[in-house]
């Protein structure tokens, strides 16, 4: 039985609107545009599809990370889910830069790309286990980030998207960091789930 899920759906909505209210404050990054003009260059049909796959991954990690806090009632999960509505924000700015429509629903754990909807529904059986289960997705969630990110890197040329997916990938490997730490605490040791093990070390062994 699950002693922690002690959380209600109200007051997770009203993380989701804190998160939104932070993101407003946030000074936007000149790459990202004022969300009002549109690019003169238009993006090749590649780097649409990441974009939107990236927009809608990052919705997948804030959709899961609202429901491990419902579930397990760990300030970890509530604290990275702002996060991930900020990178969010990002991706909306960029393709309203660049004139696309939002490929996200509004609606929580609803997904328009099939593999992202797949992968929700193995990640929140998963983090229904148990609280170790729900740290581990988390470690599975960033290291899957990073590794789309630095493929959607390879397929642009275009600086402001590389820009934008450079400082996602930071804010993955940060929370990477606090996953692998928060298992570290409950007596569990973390091992790659998707990237190298160089790779993992590399991002772990920087404070």
């Amino acid at each position: 039985m699950k002693t922690q899920r002690t959380i209600t759906r109200g007051l997770a909505l009203r993380l989701l609107v804190i998160a939104a209210i932070i993101s407003s404050m946030l000074i936007m990054p000149a790459w990202a545009g004022n969300g009002t003009g549109q690019s003169k260059i238009p993006l090749n049909d590649d780097e649409v599809s990441y974009l939107n796959f990236t927009r809608e991954e990052e919705k997948l990690a804030r959709d899961v990370y609202l429901l491990m806090y419902e579930t397990w009632n760990a300030e970890i999960f509530a604290r990275i889910a702002v996060s991930e509505q900020q990178h969010m924000d990002t991706m909306l700015k960029m393709l309203d830069k660049y004139g696309l429509t939002d490929p996200a629903s509004a609606e929580r754990g609803i997904f328009n790309n099939v593999e992202l909807q797949g992968l929700y529904d193995f990640l929140v059986a998963k983090g229904d286990d148990s609280f170790i289960d729900g740290l581990e997705v988390g470690v599975i969630i960033e290291e899957t980030d990073i590794v789309d990110l630095q493929e959607a890197i390879a397929f642009t040329d275009h600086v402001d998207l590389v820009t934008a997916y450079e400082h996602l990938i930071e804010g993955s490997k940060n929370h990477l960091r606090a996953f692998v730490d928060t298992l570290e605490k409950q007596g569990v040791t973390s091992e790659p789930q998707v990237i190298s093990q160089e790779l993992f070390d590399a991002i772990i062994d920087i404070p």
